[in-house]
């Protein structure tokens, strides 16, 4: 599956259904002006094909700003990875290796 751009109006929406299919699923907050953004970009679509069972949504700060204060984003990139609506298998700053979520993910 392809990375899904997100903003506060198709946000609920688009993560409930991603849990009820009982996916993984991966947010990215970043900005477009951010070159370790880019990076995480990279390495989110490397996992995106190891991996079948997962959504990656990425969340533009500058076009979302209600969702950086709900999820108390400081800096970008952050990425958070939700097992389920109840569970954060990690909630990152920085560039995270694909490899490494990878793992984290089939651990949980």
């Amino acid at each position: 599956m392809a990375i899904i751009e997100l903003n506060e109006a198709n946000f609920n929406e688009t993560i409930e259904a991603a849990f009820e299919k009982h996916q993984t699923v991966i947010l990215k907050f970043g900005s477009e002006l951010c070159d370790a953004c880019m990076v995480q970009g990279f390495e989110l679509e490397e996992l995106d094909e190891l991996l079948k069972e997962l959504v990656i949504l990425e969340i533009d700060l500058s076009e979302s700003e209600a969702l950086s204060y709900e999820f108390d984003i400081t800096e970008v990139p952050t990425t958070i990875i939700f097992k389920n609506r109840d569970t954060i298998l990690l909630r990152e700053k920085g560039i995270i290796l694909a490899a490494d979520m990878q793992k984290i993910i089939k651990e949980a």
